[in-house]
Parts: structure tokens; sequence; C-alpha cells
């Protein structure tokens, strides 16, 4: 038989019938981490750069501009757990009731899909965000992991990747079931998305576990070059900015996709400046930079963000931008302004 729960909710949306948030289902939920006020730091950039912002990323920019200042007492919401019964999970898609949440694109097209035949508990740790980018599973979604193994048993329909996730996944010691279509007859979800001093020890939690009998020596910035990987944000004057980087400040210029997970955390365990085109590829560094330390974000004027300062702010770290001129597609970072952004760093 198969299940009307997506056709039912599809007809839902369609008629304009707001749905229930999946978290409204819970029969029980208990909080992790309570919520807390917090100062958050200000971004460190020239004074001339946010005027220099044409269009934003993530955010609108009037929420990236306000980012800048920081806030010396922000409120930051609780880690909640939430305990739902009779769930499916069908095509990535999380059905209860009347509601659902996607965890990844769809691959089929079909409404009326049949309902699983196995039936499981456990607790999920994975997001849309994380199944999308690297940079989000290894600096979110495995820090719900830590959550996840408490509550039940960890599972996630994420497919098997490659590239660094598999080391990574073996120094965390992350070992959840991979799961397609089932039912739940149990499952744990979590509301783990805030800054709160739970997230941030879970943070330093991570980083103990990736620099566990490692001696990495002290040094004043690694580079790690985004080249043409991934979304486009082409620096045209890169390989410019990196080799005086080397040469002048003593940095270690790396691209990430040629080294291990070993070697980048030897290179940024104890690294004053993490440096790089804003991109998936500086998540290596925050994940095992010390507190203190510098992330340090070259950007288009078209494609700005600060969404790395909520990572870099969960580990303890300061973020800096520079914002270029050009566009996403071939953008250029005068070293001048480099220069006088490390002058405010080091």
């Amino acid at each position: 038989m198969d299940d009307l729960r997506p056709l039912t909710n599809r007809i839902r949306r369609i008629a304009g019938l707001q749905s229930q948030a999946l978290t409204d289902l819970a029969c029980d939920r208990w909080q992790v981490c309570p919520g807390e006020t917090r100062e958050v730091p200000p971004v460190i950039c020239l004074p001339d750069q946010p005027a220099r912002i044409t269009r934003t990323e993530f955010a609108p920019i009037d929420a990236v501009l306000k980012s800048l200042s920081g806030d010396p007492t922000e409120y930051i919401p609780a880690t909640t757990a939430y305990l739902l019964r009779d769930v499916d999970f069908i095509d990535g898609v999380l059905y209860a009731g009347r509601s659902e949440l996607h965890l990844r694109r769809r691959q089929r097209r079909r409404l009326g899909q049949r309902r699983p035949r196995d039936s499981i508990s456990g607790a999920m740790f994975e997001t849309w965000v994380g199944n999308r980018w690297f940079g989000n599973w290894l600096l979110d979604d495995c820090l719900t992991y830590r959550l996840a193994e408490t509550a039940g048993s960890p599972v996630t329909s994420m497919p098997e990747r490659g590239g660094h996730v598999p080391r990574y996944e073996e120094l965390l010691s992350i070992a959840a079931r991979r799961i397609g279509d089932v039912h739940f007859d149990e499952l744990v979800i979590f509301d783990d998305h805030h800054n709160n001093s739970g997230r941030l020890a879970r943070a330093q939690d991570m980083r103990r576990r990736l620099l566990k009998d490692r001696r990495p020596r002290p040094n004043p910035g690694v580079f790690l070059y985004r080249g043409r990987s991934g979304d486009a944000r082409i620096l045209e004057n890169e390989d410019e900015i990196a080799e005086k980087l080397e040469a002048q400040y003593g940095f270690r210029v790396m691209f990430a996709e040629d080294h291990s997970v070993d070697d980048l955390m030897e290179a940024c365990g104890e690294t004053e400046v993490v440096a790089g085109v804003e991109g998936s590829q500086l998540n290596h560094g925050i994940a095992v930079m010390p507190p203190g330390g510098t992330l340090l974000t070259l950007q288009p004027p078209d494609r700005a963000t600060t969404a790395m300062k909520l990572l870099s702010d969960r580990w303890q770290q300061r973020f800096a931008l520079i914002v270029g001129i050009g566009t996403a597609t071939g953008f250029r970072i005068g070293w001048d302004d480099v220069r006088r952004t490390l002058e405010m760093i080091l």
C-alpha cells in the first residue's frame, strides 16, 4: 500500500494550508543546553570594506552589514532534542502527520511513495546544508553527532563520500548507520544551530580529537587555496597574494585537495591565521586552529557573506574579511588591503 503522506502534504501546500513544524509533533522534548547571553565579537576589516559590498549570499545585505559590528550582549537560544514517533523517511524527506522536513534533494518524482517496510529507531544528526556542503557537514553535523550518540543509535542518509570525509569520520569516531527509505518507530532530532556554551564545548572537543597524539608546530599562518573548485569565487591574483604571504609573513601555502587530513591538521593546529578565498576549504583550518586565531576570508563584492563567522565564533576564533573589486567570476584584491588587514590581526 502506498504511503499518502507525501501526496497529502503536496495537496495541502497547493491549497495554501499551513503545515506544522515537525518538532511540534514531538511526544517528548528536552533541553540539551540552555539559552544564554554571550558576547559576539565584531568582524575585523578595514573601514572602507562594508561600502564595497554590492550583493550578499545566505542573508540579506542589511543583516550581513549589521553582523560586522558584533553584539556585546546577544541572546543565544538553547539546544533542544525532540522525540518523535511514527515517522517515515522517504527519498530524503522526513514525514510525520502533516509535517515534513527535507534533508536532501529528492531523487524521485512520484508523489505516492511506497511506505518503507523496514522499521527502526534512531537519532538523526544530518541537515540539508550538511548534505549540500562539506564544510557544514564537518563543522555542524559532526558536532550534532555527539548528541545523537548519547540519545540513541545515530543514523544518516548521507551516502559514503570520498575525499577527506572517511578520515574525518575515523578521527572523530563517527560510526552512524547509513539508511535509505525507512520507517522510524521512534526518532530523535535536534535543534542544534546556536553557538551556546554546550556547542562551543563540543567544538573544542572536536579540536582535541583531531589533534590527539599530534604535536603541530606554531606558525604565523596558513593560506588554503580555493582555486576553481566549487561555486565560482575566482580570485584572479590568488597566486600573487599566496606568494607574498609566504615570502613576507612566513605563511604556509597549501591546496587542501592535494593534502591529507593529517597534513592539514599538522599545518593548522597551532597557526595564528587561516586565510583564503571564502569557501569550504577553510573549514579544515577552523576545525583545529586555536582559540584566538583568526580566519581571514577574501571575498568578491557581489557574493559577500559572514556565514563562516558563525563557525569561527563557535571555535572561539576571530573573523576577518577583505572585499575585492570585480565579481565572483573574476575579482582582485589589492596587496595593500591584505597588508593593512594583517596589521590589525597580528
